[in-house]
């Protein structure tokens, strides 16, 4: 079953969604080359945790750490550490965030000083695909119609979406249904509503989409080894449309 939200549940997940969009914004001066990603982890579980809330992926299912820190090939899932990034890598990170209950979840990718050109225009049209699907968010449109208008924007512009990971419904818990690809055919599925909270997250390859998980069972990489990127925000549905909850 899928919950609907009252406008009070909405706005309890505002909170979280702000805590998140705080953590993301800090982030913008502090990804530099020479930092460690575990340096980034730490800065972050410290501010989530001064502004009163939880970090929602510590300790989920084991995984160790407040941040998902993905460098370069690594699509999402990539674990904190002593790796220092470089000038001219990308990297995504995803971070939730957990207040008086309600969970906050979202990613963007940066780059790390300057960067070619191919990655900045992965990072670019990952960008832009999360705002087409964006616009799909409407009481009455179908949920496959979010993921063909990203899967779309992404095709056209030579990149691919991934298939073994999506975005997901939130609430009370970090992960609830439904699940929200980010690609497929439009008008099928599941009818919005007023009231559904969505994460919804697409993922894009430099090149093709299969994916694999690394040995530590956790950091997901692209099979050739090209970059990948990683936009996410959580959105509730609304008569007015998608209300973006994590800026």
């Amino acid at each position: 079953m899928i919950p609907l939200r009252s406008s009070a549940d909405v706005e309890g997940m505002r909170l979280a969604g702000r805590l998140v969009a705080e953590v993301l914004d800090g982030l913008e001066s502090r990804v530099q080359p020479g930092v460690t990603t575990a340096e980034l982890d730490r800065w972050a579980e410290a501010l989530i945790r001064d502004q009163g809330g939880k970090p929602a992926f510590k300790g989920y299912q084991g995984f160790p750490s407040t941040l998902c820190t993905s460098v370069n090939e690594e699509v999402v899932h990539g674990i904190p550490s002593s790796r220092m990034l470089r000038a001219g890598d990308i990297i995504s990170v995803d971070v939730g965030t957990k207040i008086n209950g309600w969970f906050g979840d979202a990613a963007r990718t940066y780059p790390v000083g300057d960067i070619n050109q191919d990655s900045r225009r992965l990072i670019e049209v990952t960008r832009e695909s999360l705002a087409k699907g964006l616009q799909q968010v409407r009481v009455g449109n179908r949920l496959s119609s979010v993921g063909h208008a990203i899967q779309q924007h992404v095709e056209a512009a030579g990149f691919s979406v991934v298939r073994d990971f999506v975005g997901h419904g939130i609430g009370r818990a970090l992960h609830e249904e439904p699940q929200v690809p980010n690609f497929g055919e439009p008008g099928q599925g599941l009818p919005l509503k007023a009231g559904m909270i969505l994460a919804i997250e697409p993922m894009v390859n430099a090149g093709d989409f299969p994916v694999r998980v690394l040995k530590n069972r956790w950091t997901v990489v692209t099979n050739d080894k090209r970059r990948s990127a990683h936009f996410e925000h959580t959105v509730a549905v609304t008569e007015k449309g998608a209300e973006v909850l994590t800026t």
